[in-house]
């Protein structure tokens, strides 16, 4: 904690975020100019690592970054972004979020709450009311809530038993989640504990988009995507983009499969809201800015982002999750807050200290390898807060 005024004022001295260098592939890093010169041993181990860790893996890379603010002050590519190609991943390569999307919804919730159009504790049915259409509802338990699906604490099952739920063209989304809700149960009663929910995001993003009569997608891009100037994140990746875009690759027993994540680019069912957005690290790092209420990327009033970072899970449940953000707690009592994302042949984890303002971003191109993101993106964050 004793260290928190002096990563303040990296806020303050390391306002921009340096130039690139080196493009040997496969490693592809961002000049530490930016970086605080305390900070540079911990990285340098970090860097280390993962280098060796996405060489060993032998499939294709990483892009790492440590966030101040709304800052990158280190970032750097290692391995492939495409193998075949020989292109390396850099910092401006763009991956796939996967569940990462969910803190993206949740934002745009609670920026209907601010205008009115709804409340978070409204019943789903009042904005969507196909929503009265859950399999297997508990009798007499109250329907569940806006709040509660942002918190997966709505009691429905992780993914719908729609056959194909997860496949076809993205402007078809919408009739995926339709069609799923008939097909998705309770798990449990609303609000009893926390029950992680893909279809319950699904649910939650087209609930929103009926309530402010706007497109889901373009809620987003109003909302959070142009006011933040995040301009290499998206829903649909347009030949401005392509040229970034890392290839993905499902590896496993049977070896790397890079058709299906290609597939995926077209469509993915019903998961839009809950798994459909692609970004940078910069991207990411803007976002954070705009959770961790760095000045100058307002995107929600500061009751709003401090109701997303408030455990919103009961006592005892198996997961601590504030409204689309996986929230924690350290051994020294530092909070963090961040999501972990994986789709096909895309792995994602972000998370920052919303005191100290300080964030670590790992996006992976391959679904599963020697570096734990979660576990990397952690450890890295606790060593710079603890400086």
């Amino acid at each position: 904690m004793k260290a928190r005024p002096s990563v303040l004022a990296h806020l303050r001295l390391y306002g921009g975020v340096a130039a690139l260098l080196a493009t040997v592939a496969p490693v592809v890093a961002q000049q530490p100019a930016s970086l605080p010169a305390e900070w540079q041993p911990a990285v340098e181990r970090f860097r280390r690592q993962l280098e060796a860790d996405v060489g060993e893996d032998a499939v294709g890379g990483i892009t790492a970054g440590v966030v101040v603010g709304d800052r990158v002050v280190w970032a750097q590519g290692f391995g492939w972004a495409d193998r075949d190609r020989r292109i390396a991943a850099t910092p401006e390569t763009i991956y796939r979020l996967g569940s990462i999307s969910k803190t993206f919804t949740a934002v745009v919730l609670m920026q209907a709450v601010e205008k009115g159009i709804v409340g978070l504790d409204d019943p789903v049915q009042r904005h969507l009311p196909e929503a009265t259409r859950f399999a297997d509802a508990r009798p007499g338990a109250t329907p569940p809530t806006l709040r509660q699906l942002a918190s997966h604490t709505a009691g429905l099952i992780r993914e719908p038993e729609l056959p194909g739920a997860a496949a076809g063209p993205i402007a078809q989304w919408e009739d995926k989640v339709l069609a799923s809700i008939p097909t998705t149960r309770f798990d449990t009663v609303p609000g009893a504990r926390y029950s992680y929910s893909n279809i319950g995001f699904g649910v939650l993003g087209l609930a929103t988009s009926r309530a402010a009569r706007t497109p889901f997608m373009e809620l987003v891009e109003r909302g959070i995507f142009r006011p933040l100037g995040m301009s290499s994140t998206t829903f649909i990746i347009d030949d401005r983009l392509r040229p970034n875009l890392a290839v993905g690759y499902e590896n496993g027993r049977d070896g790397v499969d890079a058709e299906t994540p290609a597939r995926e680019h077209a469509g993915r069912g019903y998961k839009v809201p809950n798994g459909g957005i692609y970004s940078t690290v910069g991207g990411l790092a803007k976002f954070i800015g705009a959770l961790n209420g760095t000045l100058g990327t307002v995107m929600l009033s500061e009751a709003s982002r401090r109701e997303m970072l408030r455990v919103q899970t009961p006592d005892g449940s198996s997961g601590s999750y504030g409204l689309g953000l996986m929230l924690g707690t350290t051994e020294d009592g530092r909070r963090t807050a961040g999501h972990s994302g994986s789709v096909a042949g895309y792995t994602a984890y972000f998370v920052f200290d919303p005191d100290a303002r300080v964030g670590v971003v790992l996006l992976r191109n391959y679904a599963g390898g020697r570096t734990n993101l979660g576990r990397s993106a952690n450890a890295l964050l606790a060593e710079l807060v603890g400086r």
